[in-house]
């Protein structure tokens, strides 16, 4: 059973044959799918969820598939792979320069998907690591816990949604920006870019319990919110971010 830690790949295709088989098989091998057919229920799976990557069809019945994946290229940088015909080179050439990643002919093998599926995602872990990439975060991923920045969704590995207040909301976002460092009070304060109103100093502390109290085991014994006495806390767990 595929976890929220495993990647999320996006399949865009009219046809429902296409989409059960690559779902089914990426789904096999340790990756979390969703289909849709058309380009308004892509966008709105890219608004709605952290999506790793995008397998789109160029030929949907009655789009215009460069387009989609311009638009989709302007609103997102996340990984695109192109799925066309055999004999649409032109296309192929065009969608690359657009910004595609890669692209696979059909009819084709689910191996060779796979295989550039993983071959995509690695190279995007690599750029993940470069400080320019910073701003443009749009989701964290630690402990199977899923923090879609965009649309402020906390969703714990059993797939629950978990609501958040602001103050919540951006002392997670510091903590998950920096995983494994100790922060003091002032750097949280900072970090979470809060109006006075909304955060200060000492209520910090307040905020991070209730924090504790929605995403930890055992409040009383937090394990991944921890507490280093005199100097501030730390997120004590490993942080996939997502662009």
């Amino acid at each position: 059973m595929n976890t929220p830690t495993a990647p999320h790949i996006l399949v865009i295709d009219d046809d429902a044959s296409v989409r059960e088989m690559v779902s089914e098989y990426l789904s096999a091998n340790d990756m979390r799918v969703s289909a849709v057919a058309s380009g308004r229920e892509m966008f709105e799976a890219v608004e709605r969820e952290a999506i790793d990557l995008v397998l789109l069809d160029l030929k949907l019945r009655g789009e215009d598939g460069m387009q989609l994946a311009r638009s989709l290229r302007e609103r997102a940088t996340l990984p695109i792979i192109l799925l066309t015909g055999r004999s649409e080179e032109a296309d192929r050439v065009m969608g690359l320069e657009l910004g595609a990643d890669d692209y696979v002919t059909k009819p084709f093998s689910p191996r060779e998907l796979l295989a550039r599926v993983r071959a995509v995602l690695r190279r995007y872990q690599v750029q993940a690591t470069l400080p320019e990439r910073d701003h443009t975060r749009r989701a964290f991923r630690f402990a199977g816990w899923e923090f879609n920045l965009r649309t402020r969704r906390l969703v714990s590995p059993a797939g629950v949604s978990v609501e958040l207040s602001n103050g919540e909301f951006s002392l997670l976002s510091a903590l998950c920006r920096a995983p494994g460092r100790v922060l003091t009070r002032d750097q949280l304060l900072s970090m979470s870019r809060l109006h006075e109103a909304e955060v200060y100093d000492r209520s910090i502390d307040v905020q991070i319990r209730r924090l504790r109290v929605k995403i930890e085991v055992d409040a009383a014994s937090p394990t991944l919110i921890v507490t280093e006495r005199g100097a501030g806390y730390r997120l004590a767990s490993e942080v996939e971010t997502l662009y």
